[in-house]
């Protein structure tokens, strides 16, 4: 596609290291019709900024009190034409203004298979001792929308790996790392062709 207005512009929120950023830039890097155009920290000494920088994408570091108590940056995100939003490791709930802004256009990955072992508070190594803890067999990662509740809305995507008894939750975070490296940027594309299509 070679009309700008048919690009979809895709902002990704990040709180940490941005290994999935990285992999979904990398995925998105020459795409016919999908740009990977922002990169949004609410950290201003996130690794995937740097990420960013490499990758000469812009970033917008938000701040607290105006991401929840202003417009949620909405009007920014609106004049810079953005059209979905991936949450890669993003640590806070998104204010009510974003996701009526973004309906069904707002997608997160999560490091378990929901509905088991989500919900406040459960990110990252929470996730993974929560799994082992509960001697699940399995574990996995849960792509899906966004609503107003932690880790609720509808799930496009799972993806599935064995817990073994020997398990850490350092060797099961590798695991799971490896799934959304994997799968994560395909399930975007695939979500984003949802929303051109409407």
């Amino acid at each position: 596609m070679d009309d700008t207005s048919s690009v979809l512009l895709i902002a990704v929120f990040a709180s940490g290291t941005g290994s999935n950023t990285k992999k979904i830039i990398e995925h998105f890097k020459d795409h016919d019709w999908i740009k990977i155009a922002l990169v949004v920290s609410n950290k201003p000494d996130a690794g995937v900024l740097k990420i960013a920088e490499d990758a000469q994408i812009p970033s917008l570091i938000i701040e607290k009190e105006h991401f929840f108590r202003g417009n949620a940056y909405v009007d920014e995100l609106l004049n810079r034409k953005i059209g979905f939003i991936v949450l890669a490791g993003f640590l806070w709930k998104l204010p009510i203004q974003l996701i009526r802004a973004y309906p069904g256009k707002i997608i997160n990955i999560h490091p378990a298979l929901l509905p088991k072992h989500g919900g406040k508070g459960m990110y990252g190594h929470f996730v993974h001792e929560a799994v082992i803890k509960a001697r699940e067999k399995q574990s996995g990662i849960s792509i899906h929308y966004v609503d107003e509740q932690y880790d609720h809305g509808k799930v496009i995507f799972q993806a599935k790996c064995t817990v073994e008894k020997t398990d850490t939750a350092e060797i099961l975070a590798d695991k799971i790392h490896a799934l959304e490296h994997a799968h994560f940027a395909p399930v975007i594309e695939l979500a984003a062709q949802n929303i051109v299509k409407r």
